[in-house]
């Protein structure tokens, strides 16, 4: 779908007095085009450049060494509805209103996202990929599984699709002219991006793409072109591996599915799926060169920013965990590379430690454009920071979840050098529970220091933090689905007898019955 030129020129006055131009803009510089790039359960590990000898990453290694690589870089919920939701509009979930189990994103934020202020602005807009939400005008609904909650009419190309979408390229509607050579959906993206940006340079305005690639996300059915990459290979396991990293950790973090039903990367299992694991993002990894090779033989290369980042981390068997959704870094923490080809050549491979968040692309992506950021959204730009790695955009942000088995509800605090995590949950023989993590001397979180006296002035500094972030929940958080109980459940002031009255029967059977399944499960095996 391509824009006609009323509609173009309609398009720059709504993007006018929507977001407005920065001076830089008035003043004729020339927008860049960004190709945001988006991975679905990748770890902050698998990387070559986050210090992985074992993996094979070259093209996501290059992009680090010619960009800058974050290494305090959270979702700040993780898991990927919620985190797409958040990436597309700068705002907390809380805000949003959009997860599984809690609704879909609204029209009127979606009208406020990256994609539809960048199109009315003047860019030519495109997306293929994993969308992963619904956009609806009934928020407290969510069916993201249909092409009709799609907003494929948002973007001038479309090759997205609604739900997980399929590993085999011909089962993604928007994909099949890419099957016969691509059989596999990953690289099948990275020639739908290629064919992309062939057609955007034909146009008179800036590009941008967002892809969204499956990869790494499970079934763990990696492209057979590259099986050969990790033939052989033994998988070394971390430190806080299975249960030996699990020991410390409150019962509320062992209540959910992640802890009791996914095993995946457990012994038995570890070196076949870590070598599966890898191998998809391999693949995305050839993509992404696809993509970068096709910039350059546009010679568009010199002005297009490119961004590299995942919805969620993914635990990989650490603390014995599978999936993700956990505040734990290995679950919460993401990948993160900014390449601006604008850059002087002595920022390039500078390596960033400030903490960031992914409310934090759609407003990075706003100041590259030259538009003015929207006041209603809960991120901050990090261009500046590619200049100035050393520096910070936010004391402390937070992380959170109330999706699944309700004990592993929790909302956490992480700065540059510590995070602290409250369990307000205290039903079911439980305890309500803090712990609190030194990120730089113990990066594995294996030692919780929440009881430990010499701590106590960082607890406190921790728990303000957490204190503050709960007012801004209960002054902006959507007025639907439940969000409003948070305000009370995660209230570290109340007592647990305040609480219990929020949580449903339904929510308490299924959490017995997720216990009950997993005994069940285990017995059976032994």
């Amino acid at each position: 779908m391509t824009l006609n030129r009323r509609q173009f020129l309609r398009g720059i006055a709504a993007g006018m007095v929507l977001g407005g131009w920065t001076q830089r803009a008035r003043a004729g510089e020339r927008r860049p085009n960004i190709v945001f790039l988006l991975t679905d359960d990748q770890s902050y590990l698998s990387l070559g450049c986050m210090g992985n000898s074992q993996v094979k990453t070259p093209q996501m290694d290059r992009l680090g060494a010619e960009g800058v690589i974050f290494d305090g870089h959270y979702d700040t919920t993780s898991i990927c509805m919620a985190s797409r939701a958040t990436i597309m509009t700068g705002m907390y979930e809380y805000k949003t209103g959009c997860n599984f189990t809690r609704g879909s994103l609204a029209r009127p934020l979606w009208n406020r996202s990256y994609p539809i202020l960048l199109r009315q602005a003047g860019y030519f807009t495109g997306f293929a990929g994993k969308f992963g939400f619904a956009v609806t005008d009934a928020p407290d609904k969510s069916n993201w599984h249909s092409e009709d909650v799609m907003p494929a009419d948002s973007f001038d190309v479309w090759r997205g699709w609604p739900g997980q979408g399929k590993y085999e390229t011909a089962k993604n509607k928007s994909m099949r002219a890419y099957a016969d050579e691509y059989p596999h959906v990953t690289r099948a993206l990275g020639a739908a991006s290629r064919d992309f940006i062939k057609g955007a340079v034909g146009q008179s305005r800036p590009f941008c793409l967002s892809v969204s690639f499956k990869a790494p996300h499970s079934p763990n059915s990696p492209d057979p072109e590259f099986d050969e990459v990790y033939e052989h290979l033994q998988w070394a396991q971390p430190p806080n591996y299975d249960q030996g990293g699990a020991a410390h950790l409150p019962a509320q973090a062992r209540s959910g599915r992640q802890y009791l039903t996914i095993g995946g990367y457990r012994p038995a299992s570890y070196q076949k799926n870590m070598g599966k694991y890898n191998q998809l993002i391999y693949g995305v990894d050839v993509a992404v060169g696809m993509i970068r090779q096709e910039l350059e033989r546009q010679g568009v290369d010199d002005n297009t920013v490119i961004i590299l980042t995942s919805d969620n981390g993914y635990n990989c068997g650490a603390h014995r965990f599978g999936g993700k959704v956990l505040p734990y870094e290995e679950g919460s923490r993401a990948p993160l590379i900014i390449y601006d080809p604008r850059m002087e050549a002595s920022g390039r491979g500078k390596r960033c430690r400030a903490v960031t968040g992914n409310i934090d692309i759609m407003p990075t992506i706003m100041d590259f454009a030259g538009l003015t950021i929207p006041a209603n959204i809960d991120g901050r730009s990090l261009r500046l920071l590619l200049g100035n790695p050393k520096g910070k955009v936010r004391q402390a942000m937070a992380i959170l979840n109330v999706w699944g088995n309700v004990p592993t509800h929790e909302m956490a605090i992480v700065s540059e050098r510590y995070k602290y995590i409250h369990w307000f949950f205290a039903g079911e023989g439980m305890q309500a529970a803090e712990e609190l993590y030194d990120r730089q001397a113990d990066p594995y979180e294996m030692k919780n220091l929440a009881d430990n006296p010499k701590m106590r002035p960082v607890l406190k500094r921790m728990q303000g933090w957490y204190d503050y972030e709960l007012q801004r929940w209960r002054r902006q958080c959507a007025r639907h689905s439940g969000y409003p109980d948070y305000v009370t459940l995660f209230d570290r002031h109340r007592r647990w007898e305040e609480k219990a009255g929020l949580i449903s029967d339904k929510q308490i059977r299924a959490y017995r019955n997720m216990v009950a399944s997993a005994k069940k499960q285990r017995k059976s095996k032994d």
